[in-house]
């Protein structure tokens, strides 16, 4: 993940926007004083909110898990 400082950063707003985009890539954003934040599209957190759901589902993962041992011994 790319970092940049908070100054270059909202300098370059848009084009930083399209690179976060394009790229399918977070961008790290870093503070003098404070806690960094990360930038990322609405794809990209989208998708993430979907691992975590399928993570975060037991009955779904062991059906993944059983799934893998069915797939690995045949």
């Amino acid at each position: 993940m790319d970092t940049v400082s908070l100054n270059k950063f909202r300098d370059n707003l848009e084009n930083f926007l399209m690179q976060i985009v394009n790229r399918n890539e977070p961008l790290k954003v870093t503070r003098r004083i404070g806690e960094a934040f990360v930038v990322l599209s609405a794809n990209d957190w989208q998708r993430e909110q979907e691992t975590l759901h399928v993570l975060q589902n037991q009955d779904l993962m062991q059906q993944i898990a059983d799934s893998l041992k069915i797939h690995n011994h045949s």
